[in-house]
């Protein structure tokens, strides 16, 4: 839908600028004009609007969220994983490679 209502509307308000320009100035008549290319504008902003609204509907849970059990997720907690640690001759210990690594567990009652 979005791709065809974006060159649409592209189309439509070009096409009222260009029959704006090309008519003959009579005193009266500009208002009208203007007025008939500002409700096109909003009308298609409108129908944009609605267009891009309707792909997000609403909220997409989770199989894991189902109503039996009661499951949610934990709070984030982060940490290194895989990483090698020794120590030095200072008596350092001292780590290197690795992953650092954020993770929420699923929690269910």
């Amino acid at each position: 839908m979005k791709k065809i209502l974006h060159p649409l509307m592209a189309l439509v308000l070009a096409a009222g600028l260009a029959s704006a320009s090309v008519q003959e100035a009579q005193a009266g008549r500009g208002r009208g004009i203007a007025a008939g290319v500002a409700a096109g504008i909003i009308g298609l902003g409108i129908l944009g609007a609605a267009a891009s609204a309707r792909g997000r509907g609403g909220y997409d849970y989770d199989d894991d969220y189902g109503p039996e059990p009661a499951c949610y997720r934990a709070p984030r907690r982060c940490g290194w994983e895989n990483r090698r640690c020794f120590e030095n001759r200072y008596g350092d210990v001292v780590c290197r490679g690795g992953d650092y690594v954020c993770r929420s567990p699923l929690i269910c009652d």
